[in-house]
């Protein structure tokens, strides 16, 4: 096991608050924007998320590395934050199937974090200042020289970031002979999605996120998915024609997360940054459809325009977020196409959403 020895860490926000502790993971600096996640578990996977990319991550739960890493449970193939901020940060790990340590894993990935803050206090300032960017050094200890540094960091709205983490290649997921085959516009997929389709018999080619939709539909799918993944939505003007070409060609298709918001984009429907957004595996959601509640597993700092989709004439709301009325889904009228908000794979998080995988697949068959 790595040896490891508390250095001191500063963690500077945008609006000049302080906060000291201890380095954790590979001593250095890093940026991006701060948010925190409210789950007790998953940690590996919330690391490995792309919808995280460029992310500073503050964990609401206590204890982090404290069951290990294994490799089995990453979400991607490699750290998608920008960096890690938690309160008792755990270098030795009693899970048998574990790999190795979280600081072996993050020095291998030169992930920059700091531990012993008091979170408690870091999410009420980010809770109520909203959503803000920040810097964490264990190399530099000089705050105003950091806050200097911290000033040239570009905010997240408007960013493209997609293409940062997109596959490079098309690749194949599952059973070549399976019956039903979808196309995957992969803008930051997590594995475990794919692990859910091939669970139901389905063969995916996952396509990079600026591939047209000529070149997916050439393969001959049956049905077009849409993934998750970070930045701005409305920077993302490829994504969203491409999505108008499948609705035109009145092909079956579901998004997820980033993807829901671009399914919304290309019917005129606007999107907008949150103020804190949603990240936890505990958010209650209802089904309005089905008349029906399910917990769900969040991860996402933009959502779509009330307003708009209540003057649409092409989509309707399917899903709202029982904490404060956002919109969790929608679908196009006249179309075989529906989006959620939230993560129904739930790599971590609750299962009552995996239902969403069989209504495409039986609206593939349908």
């Amino acid at each position: 096991m790595t040896s490891y020895s508390k250095l001191p860490a500063i963690l500077v926000l945008e609006d000049g608050t302080v906060f000291h502790g201890k380095a954790a993971g590979k001593i250095g600096t890093t940026t991006g924007e701060i948010c925190f996640n409210t789950g007790t578990t998953g940690y590996q996977e919330i690391f490995t998320d792309p919808s995280y990319y460029g992310q500073i991550m503050v964990t609401t739960n206590a204890h982090i590395g404290n069951y290990g890493i294994d490799e089995e449970d990453t979400e991607s193939n490699k750290i998608q934050i920008a960096g890690l901020v938690c309160k008792n940060y755990n270098i030795n790990y009693s899970r048998k199937m574990a790999d190795e340590s979280i600081q072996t894993y993050f020095e291998e990935q030169n992930l920059v974090g700091i531990s012993d803050i008091d979170t408690r206090s870091l999410v009420r300032h980010i809770r109520n200042k909203g959503a803000m960017n920040a810097i964490i050094s264990s190399e530099n200890l000089d705050v105003q020289a950091l806050k200097d540094d911290l000033a040239k960091v570009p905010s997240m709205a408007g960013l493209e970031l997609s293409s940062s983490v997109t596959t490079g290649q098309p690749y194949f997921y599952g059973d070549e002979t399976a019956s039903t085959r979808i196309a995957v516009l992969d803008l930051g997929i997590k594995k475990n999605i794919l692990r859910n389709f091939d669970a139901r018999q389905v063969y995916a080619k996952v396509f990079p996120a600026k591939t047209s939709f000529a070149e997916m539909e050439a393969w001959g799918a049956d049905g077009y998915f849409i993934s998750n993944g970070p930045g701005d939505p409305s920077a993302m003007q490829y994504a969203i024609a491409t999505v108008q070409e499948i609705l035109a060609a009145d092909k079956p298709m579901f998004g997820i997360c980033l993807g829901h918001q671009i399914l919304a984009l290309a019917n005129g429907i606007r999107t907008e940054k949150m103020f804190n957004g949603h990240r936890g595996i505990n958010h209650p959601v209802k089904n309005i459809i089905a008349n029906k509640c399910e917990i769900t597993s969040q991860n996402h700092g933009f959502g779509v325009v009330r307003e708009d989709i209540e003057s649409s004439n092409d989509v309707e709301v399917t899903h709202i977020n029982l904490n404060d009325d956002s919109i969790e889904g929608i679908r196009v009228k006249g179309k075989k196409a529906f989006s959620v908000q939230y993560h129904p794979e739930s790599s971590p998080g609750p299962h009552d959403s995996r239902y969403l995988f069989d209504d495409f697949i039986s609206m593939i068959k349908g």
